[in-house]
């Protein structure tokens, strides 16, 4: 039986709606649009992202076995220079990892120096350097030695000026042939009684 007969049939005539023309593009077409890495711009983001990722995984792992400059850097917390004190000199000791001349300075909160222990003082690699400040302002010109009752020599700068004010103190160590300065991260307090 013919379409026309079946369509007869049931009461009319069969008809077909008309065909839509098609706004997808060929099966091909949508293949090579989805298949991953088919794009060359899409690659090389890519690519320059695994990079990126594997030199900041060098560098963090580099900065991890790199030993730092200064180690073993200890102080007091506080102390007052003020007569009839207990603790009237702040006591500073850290250790290098390798032999420099070091400039040793007191920096107050707001970043000015406000005194400087020894400048381009040799220190040997590995060795204890051990300070006192007497809380005065200025450049040490000459230096007093205390022994500790371990018998470590501690070297005593003796600065002349004015005492500092109360206030929060950090110690900046510049390494001479290495021309840096570290800014060391813990402060101490000069206090009155």
């Amino acid at each position: 039986m013919s379409e026309a007969a079946a369509g007869a049939g049931d009461g009319g005539p069969s008809v077909r709606p008309p065909a839509r023309p098609s706004t997808r593009p060929p099966a091909g077409a949508r293949a090579q649009a989805a298949a991953p890495g088919s794009d060359p711009l899409a690659r090389t983001v890519f690519a320059l992202l695994v990079l990126a990722c594997l030199a900041a995984f060098l560098i963090t792992q580099r900065l991890k076995h790199t030993p730092t400059a200064i180690h073993d850097y200890k102080l007091a917390t506080a102390f007052s220079p003020y007569p009839g004190s207990a603790s009237p000199l702040e006591a500073i000791s850290f250790k290098l990892a390798n032999a420099e001349d070091v400039t040793v300075k007191i920096i107050d909160s707001a970043g000015n120096t406000v005194a400087t222990l020894v400048t381009d003082y040799p220190a040997p690699r590995y060795k204890t350097l051990s300070l006192r400040w007497n809380g005065r302002r200025g450049s040490a010109h000459r230096y007093g030695h205390q022994s500790t009752p371990s018998g470590r020599s501690v070297l005593v700068p003796d600065t002349e000026g004015r005492l500092a004010p109360p206030g929060e103190y950090r110690v900046e160590v510049d390494l001479r042939h290495r021309d840096q300065q570290v800014l060391l991260s813990r402060s101490f307090a000069l206090v009155k009684p």
